[in-house]
């Protein structure tokens, strides 16, 4: 590989995971790291680490200049940003390329049209991928009662420069929708920096598929079929699986081809997930949003297709075609990811910071735990929630929900409460067991 030396602009679990990669590609690693972070296990298993900040994120891992001082002191020549913080500002990814640097993803341009989800709602249907009834962006609460005469009731608001499941408010009538229209142009300004909006038909209960890609530059697409990832509370995947169970094989390959379509027709590079909504009544499935970036649940798909995502990223990003084609990549078994949240389940998800007394991980066969934690670490209160992904594979998907459950009764966590005794009733609950939830399960599930 012409990559010698790539800086990890993140932290916690996916920073880790990222210089595992790159110590068996050969690759030197440097880190990146808060006042928070200065023990933290990224920051020790790279071969370089450079101090960026405070603690909070807005003073560290989300300042850019900071990062690009620290690529070029270390004598960086890739950047991988991970996902979240900086992973999907078109701006860095633009700064990191006029540096002269490697950026680990797809080109700045590309990141800007599927960021802005009007946009890629605009590329999906020029590249033939079926797309939510919905409007352009709102020029204002007018214009807003006026697309959902022709919507139709419900609709959902949504910010333009949106992502992660924020910046989402639902309406169900005129007042209504004049009233949280207001509203998410607030929240979307202060989330996003842009008050754009624009409404979406809401699909009354529908499955949350998505479908991973990876691109090289140079024509090679390929998918590496699907995932559900329906359990989600308030918009935030807690429970993911692949394949999608239940998944009429027509509407997988449909589902697979339309994703393909839509990276070439971007120009996409590198690994990124199209997200889709499925009708569960009628079987239609439409494009919601494209995630320029690796995904929080790619070890799902790593364990049914055998590949090493990251590794592919790196190598695509070093110029490299891909190493295989369409019909060289297999799914083969089930594999479930539950993530580990420091958050009390019992006390409406309440962030849970503090020291992590004793800490016992589970093993075994078909068993995957992507964490940066040990027993004395603590968990700060600056960053996301999770602390660690759960994945588990079995032949089948019998045999993948009772790993999982042996695997969750192993898994021992002191010192916080953790959404784990969640993932537990989880996988006692029949509809889980089934495999028919979808995306309002969660809500009215009883804790």
């Amino acid at each position: 590989m012409s990559i010698s030396t790539v800086l990890v602009a993140n932290r916690g679990e996916i920073a880790l995971r990222i210089v595992r990669a790159c110590r068996e590609l050969g690759l030197r690693s440097v880190a990146v790291y808060s006042d928070a972070d200065a023990e933290a296990a990224h920051v020790r298993h790279a071969d370089d680490a450079v101090h960026i900040g405070k603690s909070s994120a807005s003073k560290s891992y989300l300042d850019a200049e900071a990062v690009l001082a620290a690529a070029r002191s270390s004598g960086a020549d890739a950047v991988h940003p991970g996902y979240g913080f900086l992973s999907e500002r078109a701006s860095f990814a633009r700064a990191v390329a006029d540096a002269g640097l490697v950026w680990v993803g797809p080109p700045a341009d590309v990141i800007e049209r599927m960021g802005d989800k009007a946009a890629a709602r605009a590329v999906a249907a020029g590249a033939g991928v079926p797309v939510v009834p919905g409007s352009d962006e709102l020029a204002d609460s007018d214009a807003a009662v006026a697309a959902a005469a022709e919507i139709g009731y419900p609709v959902l608001v949504k910010a333009a420069a949106g992502g992660g499941g924020r910046g989402i408010r639902p309406a169900a009538s005129d007042e209504e929708l004049r009233r949280v229209v207001v509203e998410a142009r607030r929240e979307a300004a202060s989330a996003f920096g842009s008050d754009a909006v624009y409404l979406e038909r809401a699909l009354p209960r529908p499955k949350h598929i998505e479908v991973q890609v990876v691109a090289d530059g140079q024509g090679g697409v390929v998918h590496c079929f699907e995932r559900d990832c329906s359990l989600q509370r308030r918009r935030q995947k807690v429970l993911e699986e692949a394949p999608a169970p239940g998944l009429d094989e027509g509407v997988r390959r449909a589902m697979c081809d339309a994703a393909v379509a839509l990276a070439r027709e971007v120009g996409y590079v590198g690994a990124g997930t199209v997200e889709f909504l499925l009708d569960t009544d009628s079987g239609e499935f439409f494009f919601i949003e494209m995630n320029t970036r690796i995904q929080v649940e790619h070890p799902v798909t790593e364990l049914v297709t055998g590949l090493d995502l990251v590794a592919l990223q790196l190598r695509v990003a070093d110029g490299e075609p891909l190493p295989l084609a369409q019909d060289d990549i297999e799914c083969r078994g089930v594999a479930l990811e539950f993530r580990v949240n420091a958050e009390d389940p019992d006390d409406d998800f309440l962030p849970t910071p503090g020291e992590v007394t004793a800490l016992e991980l589970p093993g075994g066969p078909g068993v995957r735990v992507d964490t940066a934690i040990a027993a004395g670490d603590v968990i700060p209160p600056f960053y996301d929630s999770m602390v660690a992904k759960l994945a588990v594979w079995g032949p089948d998907r019998a045999a993948a929900l009772a790993r999982g459950r042996r695997a969750l009764a192993e898994y021992r966590v002191e010192g916080i409460p953790t959404t784990i005794p969640l993932h537990r009733r989880l996988l006692d609950d029949p509809t889980v067991v089934a495999g028919t939830h979808d995306i309002t399960f969660l809500e009215g599930f009883a804790m």
